[in-house]
């Protein structure tokens, strides 16, 4: 299961993970985990539609966790001004590192 504050490192990419087994989706795991990294509450958020479409996102999501295949599929997108990262193997990465000032 996931939680805010799973990982940070130096290059401020936030990881955490999704759990299709625990009835999670990926689409409300981001929203959590753009919240926690900004600091903000989740409803002062954008809604995520207005970035991907979260159903698409979740189905894709457990078609590729579902299928036997060695591979394992990512899909990126910005989202709050900081890039999303989901993969078929449940983590998703918030990377705010490339939209910091330098």
């Amino acid at each position: 299961m996931s939680s805010p504050g799973d990982s940070m490192d130096a290059e401020d990419s936030y990881v955490t993970t999704v759990d299709p087994a625990d009835d999670e989706r990926p689409s409300a795991v981001i929203v959590t985990a753009v919240a926690s990294v900004l600091e903000r509450d989740p409803l002062e958020l954008a809604p995520l539609y207005e970035t991907v479409d979260p159903d698409a996102l979740d189905s894709l999501f457990q078609h590729a966790h579902r299928t036997d295949d060695a591979g394992t599929h990512e899909v990126w997108f910005t989202y709050e001004g900081v890039d999303i990262g989901v993969r078929s193997d449940g983590e998703i990465r918030v990377d705010v590192a490339a939209n910091s000032p330098s």
